[in-house]
């Protein structure tokens, strides 16, 4: 009889969809798709690979683990295996689990393993402030067996369709017997990446993740199995306008300037130069300011290249090729993809960077491209790039019969600070539901602030406050949100900080005093309590424990000297270069990432909260949810901003709007 607790698993494919392009989801979905290794270890033991490709067979007892949710399934990115596994079994005529997402409501039969039996050794090394990359995390904890290096040319080689030619015979994928000592060394590299994982376990053995965050993996996965619905002749034809639309423009362009190549930066640069319009740079926010003093002739040229400038055919394109055959995109959702914070990161389409929308008759702009009719695009909004971006949201629509309840936290962050530190004014401007913006306008310049009336031009002031300052920034922060773009002068920015600083001390307070906290931790290994939070210091990390008891991890801390000369806390991790280095850190910053995470732990809240509801997207503070029109949005909003027993006090609402297709109210 078969016997074990856990499995932990690598293994190697072959496919002919770009697997960085599409996602796992539409990569597994190929008729191309196959398993060609499969290498387990049941409970830790010797590690096995199965050599699929040359017609050895998983053993029955290791098929039916996958599909045991008491068993559980290790593997790095997890996600990529179970995903392809469940194609592999899905060949093979075996049933998965009838209920795919695991809740009740659920009527659709499985398409993929149900993830309740997994875990994730890369979320794991992310809760420890670890790279996402099997190989880092290795080298950072100094395993002794280290991922092999070979494995990026092995994969090259057998993984992805190779390219003909007259040396191999003009065939167009290599096989095992192609290269019998390559296939050796590839078995090997797929047996090592199952020690690698294991080794990762058990270096991070004291340092278990909580079940809840499992429990909120589990949650994020049944979201990108179930993916969300994309209308395809929007986006067909968005791609085509686009292409239209940027010929016209590029000849437009060449008319005027007689440039070989308008989109040239170097040769519109000189061309502006010689027409005796300097610029180090053709940015976006640089364009936009030569437009204000430009004479004519060379502002239509700007325009132009502002309007060639947009990018929206790249989200399109994205689109077509992640789509899956059910007629939704999966995976767009990386779990722990800011393992400082905990947040999502986005993967494909990247969610978290969508255009806005702000056409006043968004129907009638999308109905015109859904229906390829680009002349009256063009004719009605002149900016056909522009158009095409701000309708990039509405290619998302629910299935037929149902509509997108899309509801977010109201200023989630100013909340939730302003709860941490007892910011009383603020609390008591949430209280009442009043505008955060106004209020702290009103607070800082001594004067009643209203929207749309008294003072109200003080408004604008108080949101570049707001926006800026919550994290210690100073006059720097205030131009990088648009300050001066929005018409305030620079004399203005740090009298606009000294106000806000005066007008919230105890936040100010709460920055210092983390601060202080941090430093102590550091300085004496020893354990500190401030503000609902536990500071400490174990095995080399500086750990702060939030109220929701998810741990924020700093590796290998120290106290280093920053840029300026001054004293700061120095850690190691992914900085902006995307390189592990040694990153320096203060009280703001440590509370950046204590609220940040904080709100993300509440999102999570909501979506357990909401679990039985069919979450398709979630950007930033938002949650989108796939629904029958007869469903209550005030019963989903309040079952959405219901304050978790961990943060007593604190000042939470939720708001939201129910639409035909993926916008922005």
């Amino acid at each position: 009889m078969f016997n074990c607790r856990s499995n932990s698993i690598d293994i190697e494919t072959y496919s002919d969809i770009d697997l960085t392009k599409c996602g796992v989801y539409r990569y597994a979905e190929s008729p191309a798709f196959e398993i060609l290794l499969f290498g387990y270890s049941v409970d830790g033991g010797e590690v096995t690979v199965i050599d699929l490709a040359q017609g050895e067979q998983i053993p029955d007892e290791i098929l039916d683990a996958l599909t045991d949710e008491t068993i559980t399934k290790w593997a790095f990115n997890a996600n990529f295996e179970r995903v392809c596994l469940s194609k592999y079994l899905r060949d093979l005529g075996r049933s998965l689990d009838l209920f795919y997402d695991n809740h009740p409501l659920s009527t659709e039969m499985a398409r993929y393993l149900n993830p309740a039996g997994w875990r994730c050794t890369m979320v794991w090394a992310a809760t420890m402030g670890l790279p996402l990359s099997l190989k880092d995390v290795g080298s950072i904890l100094k395993l002794e067996d280290q991922k092999m290096d070979e494995g990026k040319m092995l994969i090259k080689y057998f993984s992805v369709p190779c390219t003909p030619t007259k040396t191999n015979g003009g065939r167009t994928r290599n096989l095992p017997a192609d290269a019998p000592d390559k296939w050796t060394t590839f078995i090997a590299y797929n047996k090592r990446d199952v020690e690698v994982e294991m080794a990762i376990q058990q270096k991070l053995s004291g340092f278990p993740v909580p079940e809840s965050v499992w429990d909120e993996y589990h949650i994020d996965q049944e979201i990108n199995d179930r993916g969300v619905r994309v209308d395809m002749y929007l986006v067909k034809n968005a791609i085509d306008m686009d292409g239209r639309s940027r010929k016209e423009l590029t000849a437009a362009m060449r008319r005027i300037t007689s440039l070989s190549n308008p989109n040239s930066i170097q040769q519109m640069k000189q061309w502006l130069a010689d027409n005796g319009l300097e610029t180090d740079t053709l940015g976006k926010k640089a364009v936009a300011a030569l437009l204000r003093d430009a004479p004519p002739e060379l502002a239509e040229v700007l325009e132009l290249r502002q309007q060639l400038a947009k990018s929206s055919v790249k989200k399109y394109q994205a689109m077509e090729n992640c789509v899956c055959d059910d007629g939704r995109c999966h995976g767009m959702f990386q779990f722990y993809g800011a393992n400082r914070t905990g947040r999502w990161a986005g993967r494909l389409i990247q969610m978290q960077n969508l255009p806005q929308n702000h056409l006043p008759d968004l129907a009638e702009a999308r109905a015109l491209v859904c229906s390829g009719d680009f002349d009256s695009v063009k004719l009605l909004y002149e900016d056909v790039p522009d158009t095409l971006s701000q309708l990039i949201r509405t290619a998302f629509i629910p299935k037929d019969g149902q509509k997108f309840y899309v509801a977010d936290f109201s200023a989630i962050e100013a909340r939730v600070i302003a709860w941490y530190a007892g910011e009383k004014w603020r609390q008591e401007v949430f209280d009442r539901g009043g505008d955060i913006y106004c209020a702290s306008a009103s607070q800082m310049f001594h004067v009643p602030v209203e929207k749309h009336g008294v003072n109200g031009h003080l408004r604008q002031k108080g949101k570049i406050a707001e926006l800026a300052l919550g994290y210690g920034g100073s006059v720097g922060a205030l131009k990088s949100v648009g300050a001066l773009e929005m018409g305030l002068s620079e004399e203005e920015l740090q009298p606009l900080v000294d106000a806000w600083r005066q007008s919230n001390p105890h936040i100010v307070k709460f920055w210092w005093d983390v601060d202080r906290a941090v430093t102590e931790v550091v300085k004496q290994h020893k354990t500190v309590h401030c503000y609902g939070l536990i500071l400490s210091y174990q095995s080399g990390m500086l750990l702060i424990t939030l109220p929701s008891r998810r741990n924020l991890v700093y590796v290998r801390p120290k106290i280093g000297t920053n840029r300026y000369g001054g004293q700061c806390i120095a850690y190691e991790g992914i900085g902006a270069t995307k390189k592990w280095e040694r990153l320096d850190s203060y009280g703001p910053k440590f509370v950046e990432n204590i609220v940040q995470a904080t709100s993300r732990d509440i999102l999570c809240n909501s979506m357990k909260t909401l679990r039985c509801s069919s979450i398709v997207m979630h950007i930033h503070d938002e949650l989108v949810i796939e629904a029958d029109p007869e469903v209550s949005l005030d019963v989903l909003c309040e079952q959405m901003g219901r304050v978790p027993d961990w943060t007593p006090g604190l000042k939470l609402r939720a708001d939201g709007y129910i639409c035909d297709f993926y916008m922005k109210d």
